[in-house]
């Protein structure tokens, strides 16, 4: 009789009670007849060498602690198969990837950096110039997910803006900013989920960032979703995105989309280290992923 695949599903202390997809996962992998163990990532108690496969699935706290995550991926990898793998990890937990994606010709929101050797209000300055026809703006980390530290901001309000991104920059971290492209305000985001480069499903995310309020405290902005069938230009990019992606097919990937003031879509932000797949927006995609993950 074959032994049972042992498979890790890898969190974070503070994200177990948030992460959706957990349950479900981890029930569609028992049922396709595999031993799951649901487990923090910097649990030290914890022998890795003891899984087929470890799964990253909610690491949320990583951007706090990122030296650290990155050196567990490493270790981790040594000792089991992790998925996605610590290449593809160190290179999507960095949005400076946008660059590289624009290099191969995808579609992007545009994007400049402000790094922390670097004068802000120079940088902020020439960056305004060149967005002259948006009105809004965001200023966020270059490593940071689920919308904390990230802020929108009127064009007039660059004073105020340049403050958040010296903040940032004096935490040593590197920072981001983007036109605001109002029409996520009527159509929100689309995000496309793919299994092993095929696509699975996409949801609709309504708008995060709001005027005046400040960046979130919490492990991530709250989240307004809903099913939804992506266009022919959508899915399209998104498909052109993965292929530009420095490695080969990749077990799960999420590409975010938003609308130009022309209709057109562009990559906001490609989600391949511990995206949630909404599977309670997608019935039967717990068990694609599952089949996908036991494949490999």
């Amino acid at each position: 009789m074959p032994m049972q695949p042992r498979i890790a599903l890898v969190t974070a202390a503070a994200a177990r009670e948030l992460d959706e997809d957990l349950a479900p996962l981890e029930s569609a992998l028992r049922e396709a007849g595999a031993d799951v163990t649901v487990t923090n990532w910097d649990d030290v108690q914890i022998d890795w060498s003891r899984f087929d496969l470890a799964l990253l699935r909610s690491t949320w706290d990583y951007t706090q602690r990122l030296p650290e995550f990155l050196a567990w991926i490493e270790r981790a990898a040594a000792r089991t198969r992790l998925l996605n793998p610590p290449g593809v990890v160190r290179w999507n937990t960095d949005k400076h990837y946008l660059r590289d994606l624009e290099k191969a010709g995808v579609a992007i929101v545009p994007s400049a950096f402000i790094e922390p050797v670097e004068n802000a209000s120079a940088t902020l300055a020439a960056f305004l110039c060149a967005q002259a026809d948006c009105a809004e703006f965001v200023v966020k980390p270059a490593i940071g997910a689920g919308s904390r530290d990230a802020q929108r901001y009127g064009c007039e309000e660059a004073d105020t803006a340049g403050a958040h991104a010296r903040r940032l920059l004096d935490a040593g971290r590197s920072v981001l900013l983007q036109p605001y492209l109002d029409r996520v305000d009527a159509h929100g985001e689309t995000a496309l989920i793919f299994f092993d480069g095929k696509f699975s499903h996409a949801i609709r995310k309504g708008p995060l960032l709001r005027r005046g309020e400040g960046p979130t405290r919490a492990l991530f902005a709250a989240e307004h979703i809903a099913a939804r069938e992506p266009s022919a230009a959508e899915r399209d990019l998104a498909e052109r995105t993965l292929a530009a992606i420095p490695s080969g097919t990749l077990l799960y990937a999420r590409v975010d989309l938003i609308h130009d003031a022309d209709g057109a879509p562009r990559v906001l932000e490609l989600e391949l280290t511990e995206p949630s797949l909404f599977f309670a927006h997608a019935p039967g995609s717990a068990a694609r992923f599952a089949k996908a993950a036991l494949a490999r």
